[in-house]
């Protein structure tokens, strides 16, 4: 490991990475407290880019005229909320909000949980990072939302609001297909409604990888098959449900996806702090860059409501998030992929990362 080694820090990155961990004293209009992720946000934009931060009153970070300061000092970045959207004023028929139905992110990204209950919600199985099915106690969306539904959202976001991609992810399901079944039904309602939108659909590893077909053919225009980690023994710490699925199940639905989808439209996260080492990680981003699979980096937050937050683990430092960062970026532009090529989803919006800052 030879975190820190490098001189030639580029200190807008470090900048970036610091936001990233320590937030700003800002208030967000939009935020995103808990749910299917590892991060507690509220959405910006910094340099005209899509980020999620968390909103810290006591980051050293503030907002003043536009720019982000660090104390006295002008760090050179612009920063902006992202202005609560007009859709979320609407109800369905049957009296839901809107915004317990789908959310933005960014200023441009719809995002919904189609199934907000997940089969690994027992503590025994839990990842250690999510929230899934704490905004559904809370009272802040639904349990599973209906094609319909989700159509119907997805159809004044792109009008009121300009929404230009959109996201769709699961909590794992009891049937073998994990998810994917009730996401192929939803791209397709949403498509109806809207022609031509950008969809992204996320999942664990179906089962019949036959179902990674179905998802292109419903209009999805990238997947995201998301693993966290690619050590063995931090899976199991992290994830002992998830972790059930062996990696070989990855990377077989990896290789499927990509053969259906292509390269570079086909995505998973890895998240920098669960005590993997920086080196094995950045080597392992770099074999599923050489897959046609995007290595989307994010920092562990520990969110109110995980298990993680409980047992008081800490985020990474801002130095390791730079390191891996600036490490898996440099394999991404050798590699010629870029997220903001896929078109929709997390690489695509890139919100939670600090890899467009860093080239990737």
């Amino acid at each position: 490991m030879s975190v820190g080694t490098n001189t030639a820090v580029d200190v807008r990155i470090m900048t970036r990475a610091e936001l990233a961990l320590h937030g700003v004293r800002l208030e967000a209009p939009v935020r995103r407290p808990d749910g299917a992720g590892p991060s507690d946000d509220g959405h910006v934009l910094v340099d005209g880019a899509n980020a999620a931060l968390p909103t810290n009153p006591d980051s050293p970070y503030s907002v003043r005229d536009g720019r982000v300061w660090l104390g006295n000092d002008d760090t050179g970045l612009t920063l902006s909320a992202v202005d609560r959207p007009k859709f979320y004023d609407l109800t369905t028929a049957d009296g839901i909000p809107y915004e317990h139905i789908a959310r933005l992110h960014g200023a441009d990204v719809l995002a919904t949980t189609v199934v907000q209950t997940c089969i690994r919600y027992a503590e025994s199985d839990r990842c250690r990072f999510c929230t899934i099915e704490e905004s559904l106690r809370a009272g802040a969306t639904v349990a599973a939302k209906t094609p319909a539904q989700l159509a119907e959202v997805a159809e004044a976001a792109v009008r009121l609001d300009g929404v230009r991609q959109m996201v769709m992810t699961t909590g794992t399901t009891t049937g073998p297909d994990r998810g994917a079944r009730t996401l192929v039904r939803s791209v397709r309602a949403v498509l109806e409604a809207v022609p031509g939108l950008p969809v992204q659909v996320q999942c664990e590893p179906p089962g019949d990888l036959a179902w990674i077909r179905a998802l292109h053919e419903a209009g999805a225009t990238a997947i995201g098959i998301h693993v966290e980690s690619l050590d063995e023994e931090v899976r199991r710490r992290w994830m002992p449900g998830k972790s059930s699925v062996p990696m070989s199940e990855y990377e077989a639905a990896w290789d499927e996806a990509v053969r259906v989808f292509g390269p570079n439209r086909v995505s998973t996260y890895l998240l920098v702090g669960l005590g993997e080492d920086p080196d094995e990680l950045i080597a392992g981003a770099v074999e599923l860059i050489d897959r046609g699979v995007y290595p989307f980096v994010v920092p562990f937050r520990p969110m109110r409501g995980t298990l993680a937050a409980r047992d008081g683990i800490e985020p990474p430092g801002a130095e390791l998030l730079r390191y891996v960062t600036e490490g898996v970026a440099a394999g991404l532009r050798t590699a010629g992929m870029s997220g903001a090529d896929q078109k929709a989803g997390c690489a695509a919006c890139g919100a939670c990362s600090v890899l467009r800052s860093a080239g990737g």
